[in-house]
């Protein structure tokens, strides 16, 4: 009787409903897992369900996040119309209208005040095509040098060091395949299993297999767990860390001295440094003690295999270049580089924080990795561009300098895509009064985010389910992602935008393209032959393999799975370690009187970036619906403060409100606060505008706050 039931509904259901399936991937983080979106309609309503697919990288695998990505790209706030600002209010316009009034405020901003009195802030979020396209745009429609992305927040600590280094900079070394054979890992200032949940399998397989896993955080998270040994860090003192893990390393003699002979630069400077500090001061410093230093020293030092993985915890530090190379100096020194499950991962944050910084969206670099100061290197794009090298402008600066220049006036102008820089931006107050100062700023974005609510014009784009087009993942594994349902109003994909505007500004010859595929095949070949080639990558081999790491600079190329087996990037083959300092040449902001605690800022599972696409689907905000900060019960009860109330954090910059949460397993020493949140719950209006001053890195991870319970204001 069950089964004629169960067989009657089945049917019924079969009449009343249809079924689509849409084919893409996460919008979210670096490991763009595959994924398809299944529309159901019956009678009454649409029903969607999210399922992985099998693909190189996470086999299949979604996190929390990705199942639920429709819901903000589905969601009745969309942006759908070109909309002006009017006494205050945005109205709704017309394309055409909202072209010429771009063509008005930027031919009239360039001939008052000059070429670069227009900015271009970009994003790691959009695709590769787009990426190449609006450094393009930036360069030959604008001609301006001003032209970065929010990238510059979160992978440039990692890159610059990666270059100085090996000579170039891809997410990873060698491939996920390798982690479950390796022997010994350290994961330094990295939260995998809330970051890129869909990755710790490859991880926990290497568990299973023996390996002796070591994370570095000042917090105990879901990854520490995994570990065999948590350091404990104090924030801000990873690179002084890392000396003290090199140290024990030189000093027990677990060096590879015919890998360092042959293949590296610079190791006597690094061991006659190291061999001047002491072991016991560096515990101090860092809040690690000495056996713990020594015992991950001695774990790392005599296993075969070994592999270092860093994220923003190391990297968004006024040292954070240093303190990577500090960690890539370990691997030199020990050989574990371009062998089987040896190497070096840089955790990417962003959808596509890696393909959007290797073709021309940082102020100094032209597609492929190429240098915008190298003559031969401007030559080669002018050419593929059509253009004279002299016309290409000079290199710009970094994002939060960009703002710098807008507070100044020297940029009065700005064309911002798929980014929200008055929350994700450090000293977050200053960034919001330098906005309101420009003349004219354009917004494409899905949403009416917190910074397109100062914009003059928002143009809407299209969201990971409408717009086609190629992303490389942290491995540096180009993919493509397939995009089939039908735009919402008159959104447009960014691309088409970049377009429509240059064709306004009167360069429409230069931008003539009619797909996303025609923009990855102009790419391709500006890519040619510079570090990220990607040349022999096409769609058809997108489509057919499932995802190419670069470079690969032949159609016959199967992709590189493992660099720098044979020599690194530089010129001389060799791989160049450097001396870091344990106190660092920008002093870091430490704890006083005043302001007594470490703050250090992260994410949580659900929810990405500044939050803007996250909080739009019920399913991820129920999650975490607020803000709150992360503190040590003794230290809670030093300064008053109840469990889950509300308190008042402030630092030089600025105070937030959130809520309190009693942790056992973060340093007496220090408070955790997630950056997702906007506003009043900014925690980014407490960090300082410090930067790297190897990578313009703002020093995000360490600020020196003081904190106190709202009913005692």
């Amino acid at each position: 009787m069950t089964e004629m039931l169960l067989k009657y509904f089945r049917t019924q259901q079969k009449k009343v409903q249809s079924e689509k399936v849409y084919d893409t991937q996460c919008p979210f983080c670096s490991v763009q897992c595959k994924m398809q979106l299944i529309e159901q309609t019956n009678i009454t309503r649409k029903k969607y369900i999210t399922v992985g697919k099998e693909n190189p990288t996470s086999h299949g695998r979604l996190c929390i996040k990705g199942m639920n990505a429709h819901q903000h790209a589905l969601h009745n706030d969309r942006i759908k119309y070109p909309l002006l600002k009017v006494n205050g209010e945005f109205v709704r316009i017309s394309w055409e209208q909202a072209l010429n009034h771009i063509k008005e405020n930027f031919t009239k901003i360039q001939s008052e005040n000059g070429m670069d009195a227009i900015g271009v802030y970009g994003s790691a979020s959009i695709t590769n095509e787009e990426a190449y396209l609006l450094g393009k745009f930036a360069r030959v429609a604008l001609k301006t040098k001003h032209i970065d992305y929010n990238g510059r927040l979160c992978m440039s600590a990692a890159a610059s060091a990666a270059s100085q280094t090996f000579g170039m900079d891809r997410g990873l070394t060698n491939s996920l395949t390798e982690i479950p054979f390796v022997q010994c890992i350290i994961l330094a200032g990295t939260n995998i299993a809330e970051c890129q949940p869909t990755l710790m399998p490859y991880f926990e397989k290497a568990r299973e297999n023996g390996a002796f896993i070591i994370a570095i955080d000042p917090r105990e998270t879901a990854t520490t767990k995994m570990a065999d040994l948590h350091l404990k860090v104090k924030p801000g003192n990873d690179a002084a860390l890392a000396n003290g893990l090199l140290k024990v390393i030189i000093e027990k003699n677990y060096i590879d001295e015919e890998f360092v002979e042959n293949r590296a630069k610079n190791f006597d400077e690094v061991e006659e440094y190291v061999s001047s500090l002491s072991l016991t001061e560096i515990a101090e410093q860092t809040g690690v003690p000495v056996d713990q230093i020594e015992q991950a020293a001695v774990m790392f030092g005599q296993k075969e295999t070994g592999m270092i993985f860093t994220a923003r915890g190391v990297e968004q530090q006024t040292d954070g270049s240093l303190a990577v190379r500090n960690f890539l100096n370990i691997l030199i020194a020990t050989g574990k580089l371009g062998k089987p499950s040896c190497g070096y991962g840089a955790i990417t944050g962003q959808g596509n924080g890696q393909g959007a910084r290797e073709h021309g969206q940082k102020a100094d670099q032209l597609p492929g990795y190429r240098s915008i100061e190298n003559g031969e290197h401007r030559a080669y794009i002018a050419d593929v561009w059509g253009i004279e090298k002299d016309d290409l402008p000079r290199k710009g600066v970094s994002a939060y300098e960009m703002i710098q220049k807008i507070d100044s006036g020297e940029i009065t102008g700005l064309f911002l895509m798929c980014s929200n820089p008055i929350v994700s931006n450090p000293n977050a107050n200053f960034v919001k009064n330098a906005f309101k100062k420009l003349t004219f700023l354009v917004a494409v974005d899905l949403f009416v985010s917190e910074t397109a609510r100062l914009a003059d014009l928002i143009l809407p784009s299209t969201s990971y389910l409408e717009d086609e087009g190629t992303m490389t993942n942290l491995e540096g594994r180009v993919t493509l992602r397939a995009a089939s349902m039908s735009s919402p109003g008159e959104a447009k994909h960014d691309w088409q935008i970049i377009c429509d505007i240059a064709h306004a500004l009167g360069k429409g010859e230069y931008f003539t393209f009619s797909s996303a595929e025609e923009i990855f095949n102009e790419l391709r070949e500006a890519s040619r032959g510079g570090l990220a080639d990607y040349y022999g990558i096409t769609y058809d081999r997108l489509k057919r393999e499932g995802g190419i790491l670069w470079p690969c600079p032949t159609h016959d190329h199967h992709g590189t799975e493992r660099l720098f087996e044979q020599s690194f990037a530089h010129p001389d083959g060799k791989a160049v370690m450097v001396a870091v300092p344990n106190h660092p040449a920008i002093p870091k902001e430490q704890p006083n009187e005043e302001f007594p605690l470490y703050l250090t800022t992260g994410r949580v599972m659900s929810h990405y970036l500044t939050g803007v696409q996250t909080r739009k689907s019920s399913s991820l905000a129920a999650r975490n619906f607020e803000s709150f900060m992360e503190i040590h019960p003794a230290t809670a009860k030093k300064f008053g403060i109840q469990d889950q109330s509300l308190i008042k954090i402030e630092s030089r910059r600025g105070s937030i409100v959130v809520r309190s949460k009693w942790s056992e397993t973060i340093r007496q020493d220090t408070v955790f606060v997630p950056f997702h949140w906007a506003d009043s719950q900014n925690v980014n209006m407490l960090v300082s505008d410090k930067l790297d001053p190897a990578c313009r890195m703002p020093g995000f991870k360490v600020s020196a706050v003081k904190i106190s319970p709202v009913d005692a204001m």
